[in-house]
């Protein structure tokens, strides 16, 4: 990919480190880049079943955006049109799990907040910092902090744009858990091997299933819902795991 960023892939789990760990992983354009391609590379590869993303060094998941490129853009037009990294997260249809790794800012947060699971290391900070700047966050803040906190505690962070911990991150929803930073990577990889070793196809519908039940309407998400499952209940692997369960042994799933 480029040397800003890391992609690797062992045992169905794909690990994607942000890695300027001197300018505390902020995001250049080069890497939004090469964040879409590996992103494209996990949606297209059977081998990658979830994928990990985290953020080189010990003081920084990311703080977003580095702010000495936002003025390269010719016209606002073009900064509104720019290959933002937020979008390429979400655009993966693997699960995915952060692992929080100190400072998660600005767009650092917001490309936290795209990933389907959140874990954070006790020394991890959040903010949306971007209003003591003179602007507000682009790459989903509002949207992913008040599904995630609720809107008074959304409001709090984006209106004031004032940090908070780990502890009050996971009191308000924000992360699932919080470890010790020695362990953070082992219990996020740990997590993303349990989610590997699920039927890949239904860990992808389940993951649009999980979407669709805050952007739908509660009729059409259970719907849906009945859509997905019977795609699922077609496939092969839903096939292996009731043998499986008929002969008492594990199932061996092959995404098919």
């Amino acid at each position: 990919m480029t040397d800003t960023l890391i992609f690797d892939v062992r045992d169905h789990v794909a690990t994607i480190t942000f890695n300027r760990p001197e300018k505390l992983n902020a995001l250049t354009p080069e890497m939004a880049t090469a964040l879409i391609d590996a992103v494209s590379e996990c949606n297209d590869s059977d081998a990658v079943r979830c994928v990990v993303v985290t953020g080189a060094g010990e003081k920084a998941f990311s703080v977003g955006s580095d702010i000495s490129t936002l003025d390269s853009y010719a016209t606002p037009w073009d900064f509104r049109n720019r290959d933002d990294y937020c979008d390429a997260l979400r655009a993966c249809r693997k699960p995915v799990v952060a692992a929080i790794n100190g400072y998660a800012l600005g767009g650092g947060l917001e490309t936290a907040m795209a990933a389907d699971i959140r874990i954070a290391s006790d020394n991890a900070r959040f903010a949306a910092p971007e209003i003591k700047l003179g602007w507000i966050g682009g790459g989903g803040m509002a949207a992913g902090l008040s599904y995630c906190a609720g809107s008074s505690n959304a409001a709090m962070m984006v209106l004031t744009g004032d940090m908070i911990d780990a502890e009050l991150a996971r009191n308000w929803g924000i992360v699932s858990e919080v470890h010790a930073p020695s362990a953070l990577m082992a219990r996020a990889m740990e997590v993303a091997a349990t989610i590997a070793s699920r039927a890949p196809i239904a860990a992808e519908t389940a993951k649009l299933n999980l979407r669709a039940a805050h952007t739908m309407p509660w009729d059409k998400a259970i719907e849906y819902e009945r859509d997905l499952q019977a795609i699922c209940f077609a496939t092969q692997d839903a096939a292996e795991g009731r043998a499986a369960f008929a002969e008492r042994r594990d199932a061996q799933f092959g995404r098919r």
